[in-house]
C-alpha cells in the first residue's frame, strides 16, 4: 500500500483503495469475497474495507450476499464493462484462435490482458486431454512475471519499464516463492526473450505447468498473451518445442489480426 500512500493527488488514496477492492471482488468470481479476506489481501483494516465496500454497493459496483456475507461484482460493473468492451475487448476476434490453440495442443488455452502491473485472464478454452490444471480461469489476476502470460509480457517490455516494475514490487519473492525473486526472475525473462515464449514449471501450483507468448499492439507493445496450462508430464522436453512453436504461431496470428482490426 506504500505506492497508494505516496500519491499526492487529492482523493487519490481513496480512489486507489476502492479500485483495489473492486479488483479483488471481481477476481474472487462467483464465490465472492468476505470482508476479512478482502482486508487481508488489500492490507487495509476491516472497518476501512467495510466502509469502502458499502459505498461501492450504494453505487451498484458491488453487491452483498446477505446469507453468506460475501461481496460480489455489482450490476453497474456489467453496464460499464459493456461500454468499455467496444474499445478494449479483443475476445471477439481472439476466441477462435484460443479455441484452435486448445484443439491443436489438447491443453487448456487462455487469453490474458495486461492491466497495469497485473495480467487478467479474459478467455479460457478447455483442451481434450482429460487431466487438466485449474490454476487459471476468467477474471483471475496475477502480477506480471508470476504466471506464464505475465512473464511473457514482462519479458518484452522496454528495459526501463522492467526496472521500474521491480522497484515497485520488491516483495515478489516473499509472496510468490524464491523463484520470483528479482535475480531469478530476470534470468527467466532473458530465457523467455531468447526462446520467444515463457515457461512456468510448476512455480505456482506444484505439478501444474504453463507456457505463454506475448501478443502485441500495432505499435509493438506487449499488451496480451496466449498461454497453455496442463499437468507436468505433458510438458516434457520431447514435446515442449512443438508446443512452443504452436503457441508462437497462434500468438503471431492474433497480433496480425489485432493490427488489421485497429
Amino acid at each position: 500500500m506504500d505506492s497508494i500512500a505516496k500519491r499526492s493527488v487529492p482523493g487519490a488514496q481513496s480512489v486507489a483503495r476502492a479500485a483495489l477492492l473492486l479488483r479483488l471482488v471481481t477476481a474472487a468470481g462467483d464465490g465472492g469475497l468476505t470482508v476479512a479476506e478482502a482486508a487481508r489481501r488489500s492490507d487495509l483494516t476491516r472497518p476501512t474495507v467495510h466502509r469502502l465496500l458499502t459505498a461501492l454497493r450504494q453505487e451498484g459496483l458491488v453487491d452483498l450476499d446477505e446469507k453468506t456475507a460475501t461481496w460480489m461484482p455489482g450490476p453497474e460493473l456489467y453496464l460499464l464493462g459493456q461500454v468499455a468492451a467496444s474499445r478494449y475487448d479483443i475476445t471477439a476476434i481472439a476466441r477462435d484462435i484460443v479455441r484452435s490453440l486448445a484443439v491443436r495442443t489438447e491443453e487448456s488455452a487462455f487469453l490474458s490482458v495486461r492491466r497495469g502491473d497485473e495480467t487478467v485472464c479474459l478467455l479460457r478454452e478447455e483442451g481434450s486431454f482429460p487431466i487438466r490444471s485449474f490454476v487459471l480461469s476468467e477474471g483471475v489476476r496475477f502480477p506480471l512475471g508470476v504466471a506464464s502470460a505475465g512473464l511473457a509480457i514482462l519479458a518484452f517490455l522496454p528495459p526501463h519499464d522492467v526496472d521500474a516494475y521491480f522497484d515497485r514490487h520488491p516483495g515478489l519473492g516473499e509472496r510468490w516463492g524464491a523463484a520470483h525473486g528479482e535475480a531469478r526472475l530476470r534470468r527467466r525473462l532473458a530465457e523467455t526473450q531468447a526462446r520467444g515464449y515463457a515457461t512456468n514449471p510448476g512455480l505456482i501450483v506444484e505439478g501444474s505447468w504453463g507456457m505463454g507468448a506475448a501478443v502485441f499492439t500495432r505499435e509493438g507493445h506487449p499488451q496480451w498473451a496466449l498461454s497453455l496450462t496442463g499437468v507436468e508430464f505433458r510438458f516434457g522436453p520431447d514435446r515442449l518445442p512443438e508446443l512452443g512453436r504452436t503457441l508462437l504461431a497462434h500468438a503471431h496470428q492474433l497480433t496480425t489480426r489485432i493490427a488489421a482490426a485497429r
